[in-house]
């Protein structure tokens, strides 16, 4: 079938069948980390990780790919531009989670606020219109921030 020929909700379908790799009960659209799908020649699906760093992104994108190549060309982008956010789980994603017997997370998430306030500069443009997103990054000595003027997150090292 051609790129053309199908319908955005096709794809929509299609990508239900694809499971989360850490979570394989849920799947990518209930996760909540497809933002976009755009019909065309190639097909574009743009996914957000659920964290910067994660292991699952080239996984996902392979197995995204995978199932959606029998409707033509596909193109998968991960995005950063915007921070995946646990409210982004359907209510059909919850019930998958308690199904595995995870806790779904609360709705509104978990707003942190950082000890220091002065501005943060962000190492991409320079601005200091940035926001702390997670006060714990990837590793203990970091947190993750992001920058409103260029619209990229950044960590930054800790003061010890």
């Amino acid at each position: 079938m051609r790129a053309s020929a199908i319908t955005e909700a096709e794809i929509w379908e299609a990508l239900r069948e694809v499971p989360d790799p850490e979570i394989p009960t849920i799947n990518v659209v209930d996760l909540g980390i497809i933002r976009r799908v755009t019909v065309g020649d190639p097909i574009r699906v743009e996914m957000m990780p659920t964290f910067t760093g994660c292991p699952a992104i080239d996984m996902m994108r392979r197995d995204i790919e995978a199932r959606l190549s029998v409707f033509g060309p596909v193109e998968v982008v991960v995005v950063y531009d915007e921070a995946w956010t646990s409210d982004r789980i359907t209510p059909a994603g919850r019930e998958m989670l308690r199904a595995a017997e995870l806790a779904p997370p609360p709705r509104g998430g978990i707003r942190l606020t950082p000890v220091r306030a002065d501005p943060v500069p962000c190492p991409y443009c320079g601005s200091t219109d940035t926001q702390i997103e997670n006060l714990f990054g990837p590793t203990p000595c970091r947190s993750i921030f992001y920058c409103r003027a260029c619209r990229q997150p950044f960590e930054q090292f800790k003061a010890v």
